[in-house]
């Protein structure tokens, strides 16, 4: 069995950065969805792939998975460089400014 560890990205509802500092492993799947043929539904015979465990740090996810000697994989982020603009939102009210500004 192959796990994956990783830190999930925000939601796309999200602004801030709460909550988003918590780590995952998750299995990767051993066997292909298929279609339920009575219902139509899509359907796994593989339970390991609903198995979704957080911890607080990449060390701890780490050292879960060699505890429990499963080969695992670390996907670490992609950071963004912070915008800041010298006068953030004020800016676009600012009574000194030099040039017209209009939209």
């Amino acid at each position: 069995m192959s796990a994956r560890i990783y830190q999930p990205s925000r939601n796309a509802m999200q602004s801030g950065q709460g909550k988003s500092g918590q780590w995952v492993l998750e299995f990767e799947p051993q066997a292909a969805r298929g279609i339920d043929p009575l219902m139509g539904w899509t359907s796994s015979k593989d339970m390991d792939s609903q198995v979704r465990v957080y911890f607080d740090s990449k060390e701890s996810a780490v050292e879960f998975a060699a505890e429990k000697g499963l080969a695992y994989q670390v996907t670490d982020p992609k950071t963004r460089k912070p915008l800041l603009r010298q006068g953030g939102y004020a800016e676009n009210f600012a009574s000194n400014r030099k040039t017209v500004w209009t939209h």
